[in-house]
């Protein structure tokens, strides 16, 4: 059975012809069930069966029975039956993360050719967008606008499960926060670009903490804002050391590492500056971590290589 946002499918398959009239029966059929790139299955009690990264995977959730034949003394047995979950999380190069109305979506909007919804008010995005960042060696790089997190998001406030889950099939992040800070309501407490950025620190590392060892580039937005110079400035000087300014987040907020960025951009999703620069910055970003992966997969092959050699020498 497969659920289906809540809906059940039942499927069922056709069984081979009986082996009364003969020494052996004929077998049963596969069904296959086709579906897009970035699904999670798992069991009833939430176990990953597998997943289906690329084009072309396949993955067998539930066996067929054994038929009556000699060497089951021709006594059949029967299939699995499983309720299985299919969960899908976008597959894209890069995830902006950010707290709501820090103008993921505006930034989104400037870098490629995606038109999300954008308004002066928080959770303007319900749901991720994908975008294409278009180079002029025709190479592309697929971004997805992640709907805004909220403090206690790991907690699953906020359907910050629903959210967090498409963080973790993107090959790297961008942090996006606004240069003069954050405040969610009048009852909310108001926050830095420093807190804020070690608040979604702490939100990925509670959800997942692996999240953290992906690549990271930091866009500070807004700098069209008054004073917002003067507040980037600050900024830039907090994450220098962000330790000693652990004190400013809330208790058993601080993350357990800070997040070491591979570049850190000035931006303004308004007034275009700093696009430019944040888009090489991308392409920098994901060019070296191909190549390290590139190099790492090289040298493992090399050893294998090298291991091999040496066991076809010990037996001579």
């Amino acid at each position: 059975q497969l659920r289906v946002n809540h809906i059940v499918v039942r499927l069922e398959l056709h069984v081979g012809r009986t082996s009364i009239r003969s020494l052996k029966g004929t077998k049963g059929t596969d069904y296959e069930i086709h579906a897009p790139v970035g699904i999670s299955i798992t069991n009833d009690d939430g176990e990953v069966i597998g997943e289906l990264n690329k084009k072309g995977d396949q993955l067998i959730v539930a066996r067929g029975g054994r038929g009556g034949s000699f060497t089951t003394n021709f006594l059949p047995s029967k299939g699995q039956h499983r309720i299985v979950r299919m969960d899908l999380k976008l597959v894209a190069d890069l995830g902006l993360v950010g707290f709501p109305n820090a103008g993921k979506s505006s930034l989104l909007s400037q870098l490629s050719h995606a038109k999300p919804k954008i308004a002066d008010y928080p959770f303007t995005t319900m749901r991720p967008e994908i975008g294409k960042l278009m180079y002029r060696d025709y190479k592309q790089v697929s971004v997805a606008d992640l709907p805004g997190l909220i403090e206690g998001a790991h907690l699953n406030k906020g359907m910050g499960h629903k959210f967090l889950k498409h963080v973790e099939r993107t090959k790297q992040l961008i942090f996006v926060v606004d240069v003069t800070g954050f405040q969610l309501s009048n009852k909310t407490p108001s926050r830095s670009a420093f807190e804020a950025i070690q608040l979604l620190t702490k939100e990925l590392e509670l959800y997942k903490v692996e999240l953290l060892s992906k690549p990271a580039v930091l866009a500070i937005n807004k700098m069209d804002l008054e004073n917002a110079e003067e507040k980037y400035n600050e900024l830039m000087q907090q994450l220098q050391q962000p330790q000693a300014f652990y004190h400013l987040l809330p208790e058993d907020m601080a993350p357990l590492k800070p997040v070491q960025f591979n570049h850190i951009i000035p931006v303004s999703a308004l007034t275009k500056y700093g696009i430019e620069e944040l888009k090489n910055c991308i392409r920098k970003s994901l060019d070296d971590q191909n190549d390290l992966e590139n190099e790492k997969y090289r040298l493992e092959k090399l050893e294998s290589l090298h291991s091999n050699t040496f066991n076809c020498t010990s037996n001579f």
